[in-house]
């Protein structure tokens, strides 16, 4: 784990070393003070030499001045690196999100995964940067006050580190509390994050349904989960540093006493003993650093833990020699395909089907029949378990998926627009566009006339999700992405369903104009938008039931024809 978190280090190797540089720095500034004290106490005063006095005085102005410095280099471009790490880890991790498959995002909610990428990767931000200066810092600090107090007092100095082995003892009992404690409030934190942006994105459902305290009760009990979680790490800390503060005390009060005793004994003189103090209390303090630095690792590395648990899930499976597809012409063979979700939920059995390029073919049938999961399947967006699916020849699986998806467009019955203007939504389709090509996109789409309406026109901010416009508005702006992509391959799940029947005809029309030439997959639940399919296939939980025209469906007086009265 540790190995992995050291790789983030190496673009900013030479900021971190100059860090380290600068911790070593100051460091060794802080041991000159106390040899200065003594100097002063044991010549300059007793010599009266007001000359080596002000000498001294100036040394140590200067060697404040270049503290402050370095103090400022550590916290500016220390803290630099850590931001600049915890970007890359966000980006990394990111890009990884995009490449998993979609049965990861069915399983996982957004809110724990956005706590993840966001409060936990500040906690390694906060662990990269002060982690390895405080360890550093500290390393310099136990090491050189240690033979520095030797060198003052070694029977002073052995009775101080009689105490060490207990506080060490203290800080391993604990260390394994802390962990679970951290990772548990971890868990937590997502879990109201989860809860908090379901909550949110559902405000208007809650508002229609009069069902405001049913999710404040339901946020208060995640809330309250949330509260005893970090309650508990609290405690866990609490007995932690009041622990290892008391240990802290009695480190002083030894070096107080003993060294009290040995300055009256003669066996030190005062200068020593006011250097042993002052060393002790620096002693000290890189432990509490030690102490602080175990609380931020474990704080830190559970959140790279959490992170780290993104990143090994598993992608999308790429061909090893992938296939790009090009000049595609459309013909699409689906061979025994069989599809299982992850609860054991057979959808597909040895389904079979051929699609003529250029041809439209409808899929019909009742929920559940497997519809939507086959328009899944043909860009890959699950993995089938057996048989194949060509596309001109060639398999799917053989093929990139980024070629594959690219000759692909679908538009879906649940319609997501990103946060932002229509503009940036319609380029979704072609990112490379003019604004021609997106106005003529609108047009076909049967949306440009309406957004003409509108103050800032293709710039109109649409709100989260597209909130500010109506269904329809919102599945014409998913449909012009379409004509803006200009795929040879369409899939169209429920593509009108969003529609007044008045602007559905309008779609159909546009939507006949972009299947010229192309091979369309089209499912509907309103037969009266697929008369005139190539094709219509009957889909159930038994497989294809029936086939044929409209026509020849309607005179067999099936399921169809069943369908198709009611």
């Amino acid at each position: 784990m540790l190995k992995e978190f050291v790789k983030y280090y190496k673009p900013y190797k030479k900021l971190f070393i100059l860090d380290l540089l600068a911790a070593f720095l100051f460091a060794t500034c802080n041991l000159v003070y106390p040899m200065i004290t003594r100097n002063i106490m044991d010549e300059v005063i007793p010599n009266q030499n007001l000359q080596m006095l002000v000498v001294f005085a100036i040394v140590l102005i200067g060697i404040f001045i270049l503290k402050a410095g370095l103090n400022y280099f550590m916290q500016y471009w220390g803290h630099v690196v850590g931001v600049r790490m915890q970007a890359d880890m966000r980006e990394y991790v990111f890009t990884h999100l995009q490449k998993l498959p979609n049965n990861y995002f069915d399983n996982n909610k957004a809110g724990i995964t956005m706590s993840r990428i966001i409060n936990d990767l500040m906690e390694i931000s906060e662990l990269a940067h002060h982690g390895p200066e405080d360890l550093f810092i500290s390393i310099i600090m136990l090491g050189g006050s240690f033979f520095i107090l030797l060198g003052i007092n070694v029977e002073l100095t052995l009775m101080i580190f009689l105490v060490l082995p207990f506080v060490l003892w203290f800080a391993i009992s604990q260390r394994k509390k802390m962990n679970k404690a951290f990772m548990e409030t971890r868990v937590k934190t997502g879990d109201v994050n989860a809860t908090l942006e379901n909550s949110i994105a559902g405000m208007k459902v809650t508002k229609s349904f009069c069902t405001e305290k049913e999710e404040l009760d339901k946020f208060t009990e995640s809330n309250k989960i949330f509260k005893h979680a970090r309650e508990g790490a609290y405690k866990v800390m609490a007995e932690y540093f009041s622990g290892m503060n008391l240990f802290m005390d009695i480190l002083e009060l030894i070096a107080l006493v003993a060294g009290g005793y040995f300055t009256y004994l003669g066996r030190i003189s005062l200068g020593d003993f006011a250097a042993y103090i002052l060393y002790v209390k620096m002693f000290i303090e890189p432990i509490k650093k030690l102490i602080n630095f175990t609380e931020q690792y474990q704080s830190g590395m559970t959140g790279f833990e959490r992170f780290t648990e993104i990143i090994n899930q598993e992608t999308e499976k790429e061909p090893i020699n992938p296939v790009e597809l090009e000049d595609v012409k459309g013909d699409i063979e689906i061979n025994n395909v069989s599809f299982t979700y992850e609860d054991e939920t057979e959808v597909l059995s040895n389904l079979s089907l051929s699609i003529e390029a250029g041809k439209t073919v409808a899929l019909v049938g009742p929920s559940g029949g497997g519809k939507t999961t086959l328009c899944s399947l043909i860009p890959r967006f699950y993995d089938f378990e057996d048989g194949d699916i060509k596309i001109d020849g060639k398999n799917i699986k053989d093929i990139s998926l980024r070629s594959l998806r690219k000759n692909i467009g679908v538009v879906q019955q649940d319609v997501f627009l990103f946060t932002g203007t229509i503009r940036d939504n319609i380029l979704c389709g072609n990112p490379n566009a003019s604004n021609e090509e997106i106005i003529e996109a609108a047009k076909k789409a049967r949306i440009h006339d309406f957004i003409q309406t509108l103050p800032d026109g293709y710039d109109t901010y649409i709100g989260e999700r597209g909130v500010k416009l109506s269904g329809g508005q919102k599945q014409r702006i998913s449909i012009s992405r379409i004509f803006l992509k200009n795929p040879p391959i369409i899939i169209l799940d429920e593509a009108t369903s969003a529609l007044d029947n008045v602007t559905e005809r309008e779609i159909q029309l546009s939507l006949e104009e972009l299947s010229k030439d192309r091979t369309n997959l089209v499912v509907a639940h309103r037969l009266s938008t697929i008369k005139n399919a190539d094709e219509i296939i009957v889909l159930t939980g038994n497989g294809i039931e029936e086939r044929g025209t409209h026509e020849e469906l309607i005179n067999k007086e099936g399921i169809y024809s069943r369908f198709h009265k009611k």
